[in-house]
């Protein structure tokens, strides 16, 4: 079964976030749990949690649907020490809300190295960064997304999520969010190359890593490395790539999410994706 949503507006609370969802007949849904410009904000109150917890209840939304997203601000591989120090602790801060809110996963990008480190030492530094972490935190997997490859932003290779995955301590707490926005201007094409691309993740990742994923289509061509979201069938990587998708039971069960650029497309867009997994 697809579970699809989109990345909803928690304002006024967290609570409101599931509330949200349903309103655009989304099963999964991702949020900010705390605003996403800033290092740190005020403590989740009990009845925040509280009201979000029973909110997911009423509205049948399981944890494993749910994708939480960390502030824009972190850099787990920032090559200068009082930045990749703040970035831990806003990153270990993030973790503990998703314990509290009962959520199981925190999908985040994994880093950039500024043009002062080299690429590998900016992996490197990522691993030791969520191992830093889970090593503090229980229950929460830490989900890293692959980048478009702007700018000095690492994780645009499969290679580089294998090589992160791999010097991780805890596996069973390390996983992968795939955006299709991301792969196809990263240069991976998944119009014309749909089988290659994704037995290549299967090889260099492996499909029991993916805890879910952004759909986008994207404004920009591919290997552009230039992240630039679209609507569902407006933009380069066009209608029947997702059709294709929908399909394939390979990501069947794990978050399918929208961070397509017109909110007000995301009830229609949810409504034809899930037509289209229903389709033999």
């Amino acid at each position: 079964m697809k579970y699809i949503g989109a990345h909803v507006s928690a304002s006024g609370g967290v609570e409101h976030a599931p509330l949200n969802a349903r309103m655009i007949g989304a099963n999964a849904f991702a949020l900010f749990t705390k605003n996403q410009r800033q290092w740190f904000s005020s403590p989740l109150s009990d009845a925040n949690i509280g009201r979000f917890k029973a909110a997911c209840l009423e509205g049948g939304f399981a944890p494993t649907h749910i994708l939480p997203h960390d502030s824009y601000l972190i850099n787990l591989g920032h090559p200068e020490e009082e930045g990749l120090e703040k970035s831990r602790l806003s990153f270990l801060d993030e973790m503990k809300r998703c314990e509290q809110l009962g959520l199981c996963l925190l999908n985040f990008h994994p880093g950039s190295h500024l043009n002062k480190v080299s690429p590998e030492g900016c992996l490197e530094r990522i691993a030791e960064s969520i191992n830093w972490v889970l090593k503090q935190t229980s229950g929460v997997t830490a989900v890293i997304e692959n980048t478009a490859g702007q700018g000095s932003n690492m994780g645009f290779s499969f290679a580089h999520l294998r090589y992160i995955i791999d010097r991780v301590e805890d596996k069973s707490r390390v996983g992968v969010c795939l955006d299709t926005c991301h792969t196809y201007t990263a240069g991976y094409d998944l119009v014309n190359e749909y089988d290659r691309v994704f037995d290549e993740f299967a090889e260099q990742v492996g499909f029991s890593y993916l805890r879910g994923m952004h759909l986008n289509d994207s404004k920009k061509p591919c290997g552009s490395r230039v992240d630039r979201h679209e609507s569902i069938g407006k933009g380069y990587i066009g209608a029947p790539f997702f059709s294709r998708l929908m399909k394939d039971v390979r990501f069947d069960n794990i978050p399918l999410i929208l961070e397509t650029p017109d909110e007000s497309l995301w009830a229609e867009e949810i409504a034809w994706l899930r037509a289209e997994s229903e389709q033999c």
